[in-house]
């Protein structure tokens, strides 16, 4: 017998929950992609885009995942042969790295590991010793999904600034836009890329790729091909060009309205001050359960960690007679460790991630927290107590001075 009925919570780090708002807007026939209501409501989107991202910029929209976005980044400011440097904090950032190489950019890593962030002391000495000025771009993410560090963007941008070099600064923000704060035109950002699957609340499908003009003029040496080409998406003469094609009709409903409930009706400051809090409550259950037993938090430091996702070490096996028996048993589905090791092995079964990124509220939170207290009860994986009464406790404060 399973407690597994009722509605199924989904806790990965994306794609995340989906509101019925956004589905039901989505729920509609296929409207005329020449002229009308469409177009309109695609205009409507630019605006809100750029709130999101606190930005002037110049966005364009792609048919396409997070990984898509990164390779329009790419092709649009960089040359074959030129060289990068990234900064990897965990999967995400050494899968951009691999993505450059693939399109035959020189790429230099510079690896911190899956638990510390980006150093700016060492980017820095990084640029300085660059005399003759091969590195075009500096890649970094701003959320890495997979350890759940944080790294510091505007410390970066100084550092950058320091060396004097003139190299783009691109940033991912594929798990972060939305969630936690981001401010593209005051930190300095050349060239940012999302998607619409996280924080922005809609079905995986659509990217975008921010760009300041410094950005826009590295483009004219290169070339980007007729798909990413982001010039005609952001200056087209008809409408099908801003999408290479047909338009991503549904999704765009669904966007559009996902962006009236994030910014026109809650207010972007007020989306990050949810997710610092909802983000607190979790540290302060696993914090609790690691009192006495081996649950830990993957980054240390309070401040370098994710708002949006949380990377948890256990013991041997834990993590994943943790999912397993929330997902079986009571209807919650975590996620499972990336680049710890494969899941279903030793090395891969030690680790597991909450994602708290976008419709997200105090029921949703303390569901998730509940199955995985009772999961380790009924597994007898040790564990201190308290989780929950410290999560409430975190929660009962949000908005108090």
């Amino acid at each position: 017998m399973s407690l597994n009925f009722g509605r199924t919570l989904l806790a990965i780090p994306g794609p995340s929950v989906i509101p019925e708002r956004v589905l039901a807007a989505m729920h509609r026939p296929s409207p005329n992609i020449y002229e009308g209501e469409l177009i309109e409501l695609t205009a409507s989107l630019f605006p809100d885009l750029k709130a999101v991202a606190r930005t002037d910029a110049d966005v364009a929209i792609y048919i396409a995942n997070g990984h898509g976005a990164w390779e329009a980044a790419l092709k649009n400011t960089l040359h074959r042969g030129d060289k990068v440097l990234v900064l990897a904090t965990g999967l995400f950032g050494m899968g951009w790295a691999e993505l450059a190489g693939t399109l035959e950019l020189e790429v230099q890593v510079l690896d911190f590991g899956n638990q510390r962030d980006a150093d700016p002391d060492r980017l820095e000495e990084v640029l300085r010793a660059d005399a003759e000025r091969k590195i075009k771009a500096v890649m970094t993410v701003h959320t890495d999904t997979a350890t759940s560090v944080r790294n510091d963007i505007p410390a970066l941008r100084q550092a950058i600034t320091n060396s004097g070099h003139d190299a783009l600064f691109l940033v991912d923000c594929i798990a972060s836009l939305g969630c936690e704060r981001f401010e593209m035109d005051d930190w300095g950002v050349d060239v940012m890329v999302a998607a619409c699957q996280k924080g922005l609340m809609t079905p995986a499908g659509l990217s975008f790729v921010y760009f300041n003009g410094k950005a826009a003029e590295a483009q004219k040496r290169c070339k980007p091909g007729y798909y990413w080409n982001w010039h005609p998406r952001t200056n087209p003469e008809i409408y099908y060009q801003q999408f290479a094609g047909t338009a991503p009709t549904h999704h765009l409903y669904g966007l559009r309205e996902a962006l009236t409930m994030l910014v026109h009706e809650e207010g972007i400051e007020a989306a990050w001050a949810r997710h610092r809090t909802i983000a607190h409550a979790i540290w302060a259950a696993v914090e609790a359960w690691g009192d006495g037993g081996t649950m830990r938090l993957n980054i240390a430091d309070p401040a370098k960690r994710s708002l949006a996702v949380s990377a948890i070490g256990t013991g041997e096996g834990e993590a994943g007679r943790i999912r397993r028996w929330c997902e079986n048993e009571a209807g919650v589905t975590l996620g499972i460790g990336l680049g710890f090791g494969r899941p279903g092995t030793p090395e891969g079964d030690r680790n597991f991630r909450i994602g708290h990124m976008g419709h997200q509220n105090v029921a949703m939170v303390l569901g998730a927290l509940g199955a995985i207290d009772t999961a380790m009860k009924a597994q007898g994986i040790a564990h201190g107590d308290g989780a929950l009464a410290a999560a409430t406790t975190v929660l009962a404060k949000h908005g108090q001075r």
